[in-house]
């Protein structure tokens, strides 16, 4: 059996500790009231039988409101005193300084609940471990100053699960709906170097690393950007190309019959579109920002984000590339190809791909092929999206958490604006709970639901308040984004 410590480390169960601690209790005692040894070794044989028989793995606190419990069982209610009394003596202690002994676990990897919290994090490596140190300072100021003690409470007690504490005394947001198009197309600014509209695919996706790697260092959830605001850079390649296959061919004399230029063209292009869409896997899958952890990055395919014609074919030709890539993987150290965690990919299905017949149904088949290798891309129905939000069809964080339908966000053209907003923070209400702590009766079910999710709505309040007023020179990338919102 083990037990988890308070500072996240994983230690074997250990009967002897609590007869000591109830041995200590009971010298503060007058001799009169004491407990004698065989019901002190009860107690700790009680609480050794309660932990064998949990389903998880035990909290020290957890095993010592169970030594209470049993103190008070045998009628030992000085001792209990003392006891309670040693406990809260100990924990003003430590609340007075909480971070020590969550970093030095830090350090010497101890700390389970961090070695096993992120995947997209490796706790070993230095730049994580700051990360977390920091986190740990941040975490003991929420949890001790900045939030309610209300909501620090049910968080304890696992009612509620307030996320990313240790990122909310910096005043951080966490997933992005990068407004690719607008910082593609206008140019933006990345470590105070101007960087203006791109001039070939290739560029274009190297810039979108940079961009999703500066985003990915400001805030500490995932982002999502769309393929389709990559598109309109197929053709400023397929333009260059030809002006300068033109110019090779008029040097050396060859033919310029349009057929065999167009023919060329494609061919440097398709190498071209190979090498961009190569670029973006290698590059997401190796950046590290600056908290040690690999950008969760999705990427949205739908087709019909794009007009009709040339643009839409050309995203097209991105999608099947994107899809060919995903099959065939990434060799790892060892040369073995195998399924890369990024980006995540979500496929959109609408009805110029959903049947068989229809143009892009090639697509399609080639994503269900893709889906059965590598477990992506993800499919989100056009039709049914449109019915629960107002007819729109927009990308999603890779969780499939959507940014709310908000009316009173539109862009230039009167479209409901969805681009270049945030997400403000998670709070998950712990429904197991709520359906044990109602014994079967539906009406306090209900009830006791209601309470939480208010509880959680105030918990958002507190996400919502911290961040009112922060301006965008916190994170320079989002000012380089025109109108980032929340």
């Amino acid at each position: 059996m083990k037990v988890i410590k308070r500072n996240g480390e994983e230690m074997p169960f250990d009967s002897g500790k609590i007869v000591n601690a109830v041995n200590a209790a009971n010298r503060e005692t007058e001799p009169i009231h004491r407990l004698n040894g065989y019901q002190v070794q009860a107690i700790a044989d009680n609480v050794e039988g309660k932990v064998g028989a949990m389903t998880h793995i035990a909290h020290v606190e957890d095993i010592q409101d169970m030594v209470e419990t049993g103190i008070m069982e045998m009628r030992g209610y000085e001792v209990a005193q003392k006891y309670v009394r040693y406990r809260y003596k100990r924990e003003l202690t430590r609340k007075s300084n909480t971070t020590d002994n969550g970093i030095l676990s830090l350090i010497e990897h101890l700390n389970e609940t961090v070695n096993q919290e992120n995947s997209n994090k490796n706790p070993v490596i230095n730049s994580t471990q700051r990360d977390y140190m920091v986190g740990e300072v941040s975490k003991d100021l929420t949890m001790r100053i900045l939030l309610p003690e209300e909501i620090v409470k049910a968080h304890e007690e696992g009612i509620i699960h307030f996320h990313d504490a240790d990122y909310f005394a910096q005043k951080e947001h966490n997933c992005d709906l990068i407004n690719l198009e607008d910082m593609l197309q206008n140019g933006t600014v990345i470590s105070e170097a101007m960087i203006e509209k791109p001039h070939s695919f290739f560029t274009a996706c190297n810039v979108t690393t940079q961009i999703v790697a500066q985003v990915a260092s400001n805030q500490y959830g995932g982002q999502t950007f769309t393929l389709s605001h990559l598109a309109p850079f197929v053709d400023i390649s397929r333009q260059k190309i030809r002006a300068a296959v033109i110019e090779e061919r008029t040097a050396c004399g060859d033919s310029l019959e349009e057929r065999i230029v167009d023919k060329v063209v494609e061919n440097r292009l398709k190498g071209e579109i190979k090498s961009g869409i190569q670029t973006i896997q290698y590059q997401l899958i190796t950046l590290m920002t600056c908290n040690g952890q690999a950008p969760f990055v999705t990427m949205f395919m739908y087709l019909d984000e794009v007009p009709e014609g040339r643009m839409r074919d050309d995203l097209a030709i991105l999608i099947e590339e994107v899809l060919h890539q995903r099959m065939q993987g990434v060799k790892n150290e060892k040369g073995i190809w195998i399924t890369p965690a990024f980006p995540k990919l979500i496929y959109v299905l609408d009805e110029d791909n959903i049947k068989e017949g229809s143009k892009y149904w090639y697509l399609t088949k080639l994503a269900a092929k893709c889906t059965a290798k590598r477990m992506v891309p993800d499919y989100i129905s056009a039709k049914v999206m449109r019915s629960l939000k107002k007819g729109d069809v927009y990308p999603c964080m890779g969780c499939r958490s959507f940014p709310t339908v908000e009316d009173n966000q539109r862009n230039p053209d009167g479209s409901r604006k969805y681009y270049g907003r945030f997400n403000q923070g998670v709070v998950t209400i712990n429904l197991v709970d709520v359906a044990c702590s109602s014994e079967g009766d539906m009406e306090r079910f209900w009830e006791i639901y209601e309470e939480r999710l208010e509880l959680c709505h105030r918990a958002l309040r507190c996400r919502h308040e911290r961040l009112l007023g922060t301006k965008s020179d916190v994170a320079p990338i989002y000012g380089s984004m025109a109108h980032w919102q929340d």
